[in-house]
C-alpha cells in the first residue's frame, strides 16, 4: 500500500497539485501552455504494471479534461505519452535487469523525448506519442481490446 500511495503521489497529486499552481497566473496573462508527462501504459494497461498504468491513466485523464476546460482562454495541455526510456531510473525498479532485456530493443533515448517535448513547446499539440508504432498499438487497443489482449498478452508478459 505505501508503494501505491507514493506512485500516486508523485505520479498523479503532485502533478495536479504543481498544474493547479500556475494555471492562476495562465489564466492572468491570457496564454500558457501545461505538458504533462503520462505515458503509453496509461493507454494500454499492461501485466506486471496494474499501478503504474493506473497512476499514468489518471494523469491522461486530467489532462484531457483540463484541455477541454482551458483552450477557451489560450491555455494548451499537451501530454507526453513515452514507451519505455534508457534512463538510470531502471536500476531502482528494475533490479534484476530482466524488464530492460526484454524492451531493451524499444527504449527510447531521453534526449531524443526531451528534442520532442521541447518542438512541441508553445504549440496547439495534442500528444506526443513515441514511439510511433506504440501508439498505433493504443489504438488497436481501444478499437479491438479483446483481440488487442489475445494477441498481444504474451508479448506484453515478458516484462
Amino acid at each position: 500500500i505505501e508503494e501505491m500511495v507514493s506512485m500516486f503521489e508523485v505520479n498523479v497529486f503532485g502533478l495536479i497539485a504543481c498544474t493547479k499552481k500556475v494555471i492562476p497566473e495562465m489564466k492572468q496573462r491570457g496564454y500558457g501552455h501545461i505538458i504533462n508527462i503520462a505515458s503509453q501504459a496509461g493507454k494500454i494497461a499492461t501485466p506486471k504494471s496494474a499501478i503504474y498504468s493506473a497512476s499514468k491513466h489518471a494523469v491522461l485523464g486530467f489532462s484531457n479534461s483540463l484541455r477541454m476546460e482551458l483552450s477557451d482562454i489560450g491555455i494548451h495541455v499537451t501530454t507526453v505519452n513515452p514507451g519505455p526510456i534508457a534512463t538510470d531510473f531502471f536500476t531502482i525498479a528494475d533490479r534484476s535487469g530482466e524488464y530492460v532485456k526484454n524492451v531493451e530493443f524499444m527504449m527510447l533515448s531521453a534526449d531524443k523525448v526531451a528534442g520532442k517535448v521541447v518542438s512541441a513547446m508553445m504549440t496547439k499539440k495534442r500528444e506526443i506519442n513515441l514511439p510511433g508504432w506504440m501508439n498505433a498499438g493504443s489504438k488497436l487497443y481501444q478499437l479491438f481490446p479483446f483481440l488487442f489482449e489475445k494477441v498481444a498478452r504474451k508479448a506484453m508478459m515478458k516484462k
